[in-house]
């Protein structure tokens, strides 16, 4: 059995811990051996410094600025948190270094540094020479809104702006009146629609945001406002002629685009609701109890999208029944251009010197485009292939021609019933035949590009806002072919609203088929020759969902409107977009409103008459 040594435990009744001892001693054990006692003197000088389990272990010495940031640091509340490597530093003055003052009153660092010269102009970066232009804009704007005096909406504006900078309520880079904030200055001031008059009374404001929210929740839960399709559809007048679809424009590319052709023997009707008289028939014999045109109950069912102002007409009779009609002379029934996007056209002189590309110069444009591009694609010359309907076109007068015929438009009316006693009774409109002897019909539209010309410096030599709407642009010709995808996307996003108008007026008339064609101007400053690059269908309700466009809270929508009017006495209202706000604003409105210049207009011809 071996033997099991001892070690050598010093007694200290002193306190704990071994005794302090001078030297090394030997002590007989109990076995009879010697043992050597631990001299604890050699121990005395050694520093020790306090440690924890948890602590990470860093690099033996590390003098650098990186190092020196693990010691502490300082909290977004103003705590301040030692870091691992600094605990104990007042402690342990033994492990740090001592340096002899002479010897650190003669030590110099060489600057080993490159030395930058100010002389010449400096460099600016694309991205710093924007912020420069944005501060200079931003001073301007300052200075002009300040002359208009304090209170005014440009005034608020500012205030708003300024309280929403870095780090505030409006987020980082500003809060305003859009997100992304820090481009508050290319903010286009637009005017109303309408003016409204003294004796206009407003009984109703929506706010467009919440709306959306409101209309979202009601379509994944069941809200007050039903979010389902039409129990029934019935067709109740076809009227008009469609031509077939020609399959040549299936392969038109940018390498190959086909002109664009005017078509001046061609007559387009945009007649509102009340003009209608397959309508006002419709509505004696008592088919619903509301009316309208497939362009206003689509206008109605996608306004959230809206950025542009724009009014309609209601109005109630003693029955209960409504009628949706526009304004005669509006500028409802032309086409937008690059509404939602983030730079929208202003028409500033300064990069538009000939006025080509004003809202309602590109607004008309578009409009012309998209009428001759819905005939173009037709099979005009061999009329053997064209479907005749019931009825003749309801607007066209064969008398009054003059060698004019009408465009090949069906005219579908139809009835949707919406559920408590709601009876939706539209007009639809439909383009043309996808093959022929089938029953499939299409929808035709057309997207211009819209190509700001290239800007002029300013007058400090900044360039101008329209140079960072040249920068993100894609080139239709280059991309349209390869990349079509991405050309559609970015349309979706400038033109958000156009193409979801154009999508539910598609669902309403039951088309099969939806075509869209991408047009784009000759040269860049040239508005009245243009170029088909490409062309392609979409199914409606497929589109619809690539376009985030629910069909359920699009018939919300309308229910809403609806049921909003009903609780309100007959009469006539004006329901408008605030010009630079997302509301909605419905006002009561005397009988005889927009009707005096039709009056004023009679009584000039008769005048004119009796004259001769």
């Amino acid at each position: 059995m071996s033997n099991f040594s001892v070690p050598f435990v010093a007694p200290n009744p002193a306190s704990w811990g071994p005794p302090q001892q001078d030297g090394d001693e030997t002590t007989a054990s109990g076995t009879g051996s010697a043992v050597a006692t631990p001299a604890t003197s050699k121990f005395e000088l050694l520093p020790y410094a306090p440690f924890g389990r948890s602590d990470r272990l860093g690099r033996a010495a590390d003098f650098t600025a990186r190092g020196m940031a693990h010691q502490g640091h300082q909290d977004r509340r103003g705590g301040y948190h030692r870091g691992t490597m600094a605990r104990g530093n007042d402690d342990n003055q033994e492990f740090q270094y001592k340096v002899d003052a002479e010897e650190q009153s003669s030590f110099q660092l060489v600057d080993t540094s490159k030395t930058t010269s100010n002389q010449g102009r400096r460099f600016m970066t694309p991205a710093a020479r924007r912020r420069q232009h944005a501060t200079r804009l931003r001073q301007v704007n300052a200075r002009r809104q300040n002359q208009d005096g304090p209170g005014s909406s440009k005034d608020r504006f500012s205030n708003a702006n300024r309280r929403g900078g870095r780090g505030g309520r409006g987020g980082r880079g500003g809060g305003g009146y859009r997100r992304g904030g820090g481009n508050w200055q290319n903010r286009v001031d637009r005017q109303a629609s309408v003016s409204v008059q003294a004796d206009w009374n407003q009984v109703e404001e929506l706010d467009l945001v919440k709306l959306t929210k409101n209309m979202a929740m009601a379509a994944a839960s069941a809200g007050t406002v039903s979010t389902d399709a039409p129990s029934a559809v019935e067709d109740l007048v076809w009227c008009g002629f469609l031509d077939t679809y020609n399959d040549a424009y299936d392969k038109v590319t940018s390498r190959a685009p086909v002109p664009l052709k005017r078509v001046e023997t061609k007559e387009f009707y945009t007649v509102t609701t009340t003009d209608d008289p397959v309508l006002e028939n419709l509505a004696i014999e008592g088919k619903g109890n509301v009316f309208c045109t497939d362009a206003i109950l689509s206008h109605l069912m996608t306004c959230t999208r809206s950025v542009n102002p724009w009014d309609l007409v209601v109005q109630k009779l003693p029955s209960g029944v409504l009628f949706f009609d526009k304004r005669d002379n509006s500028q409802f029934d032309y086409l937008t251009v690059h509404e939602t996007a983030h730079n929208p056209p202003s028409g500033s002189s300064n990069d538009d010197p000939d006025g080509i590309n004003t809202p309602e110069r590109l607004g008309l444009e578009a409009t012309m485009i998209h009428q001759n591009f819905t005939q173009q694609i037709l099979k005009q010359k061999n009329t053997s292939d064209r479907k005749s309907f019931q009825y003749p076109n309801p607007f066209f007068d064969p008398e009054d021609s003059d060698g004019m015929e009408p465009a090949s438009i069906a005219y579908r009316y139809r009835k949707f019933d919406l559920g408590n006693d709601i009876n939706l009774v539209c007009r639809t409109e439909l383009h043309g035949k996808v093959k022929k002897n089938t029953g499939s019909y299409m929808t035709a539209f057309a997207l211009n590009e819209y190509t700001p010309l290239p800007p002029s410096s300013s007058k400090d030599g900044q360039p101008t806002q329209t140079a960072a709407s040249l920068a993100n642009m894609i080139s239709w010709r280059e991309k349209i072919d390869s990349q079509r995808g991405a050309v559609l996307a970015t349309e979706l996003k400038n033109n958000s609203f156009k193409l979801a108008k154009w999508t539910a007026q598609s669902l309403l008339a039951g088309a099969d088929q939806m075509k869209i064609g991408f047009v784009s101007r000759q040269t860049p400053k040239n508005a009245y020759d243009h170029s088909i690059l490409a062309t392609q269908f979409y199914r409606p309700k497929d589109f619809a969902t690539q376009i985030t466009l629910n069909e359920g809270t699009m018939w919300a929508m309308i229910r809403m409107f609806i049921q909003l009017l009903q609780k309100h006495p007959e009469g006539k209202y004006v329901l408008m977009r605030d010009p630079n706000k997302a509301l909605l604003r419905l006002y009561s409105v005397p009988p005889g409103t927009f009707e005096e210049d039709d009056g004023d207009s009679d009584e000039d011809e008769g005048e004119e008459k009796g004259e001769d």
